[in-house]
């Protein structure tokens, strides 16, 4: 069975989390900052962004994949996909620039529990 959906998703996530963790190693050289986060409240906030990333995108993945593998509506992914990849776009701008908790990190944070819990729920109604 192909999975095309989750690995049209689960490619553009892995280039987010790729992206984010070279920023992550740009920021170290940049800050000379060789382990952890140095004191420094700009490595921190780029550590938190790429580690908030990779706390959650794999499990949306995994029940992506399981809701996909068992013949799951592929509007209903591309949807949870679409909103995931959003909220991980918009989380990372919130954080990018401020410590504070804006709009766009609040918004960006929503869409990805929204889709994990969406994803969830779609995987418990397959199997009942």
């Amino acid at each position: 069975m192909l999975v095309s959906v989750t690995a049209l998703y689960a490619a553009i996530l892995a280039i987010i989390i790729v992206a984010l963790g070279i920023n992550v190693t740009m920021h170290r050289v940049k800050l000379k900052v060789p382990l952890g986060d140095g004191g420094n409240p700009l490595m921190l906030r780029m550590i938190r962004i790429h580690a908030n990333a990779i706390e959650y995108i794999p499990i949306a993945l995994m029940l992506m994949l399981a809701y996909e593998i068992n013949g799951g509506w592929h509007a209903a992914l591309h949807a949870a996909g679409v909103a995931l990849v959003a909220g991980r776009v918009l989380q990372t701008g919130g954080m990018w620039g401020t410590e504070t908790a804006g709009l766009g990190r609040q918004a960006g944070q929503s869409l990805t529990w929204l889709a994990i819990a969406a994803l969830a729920v779609l995987n418990i109604w397959q199997i009942l």
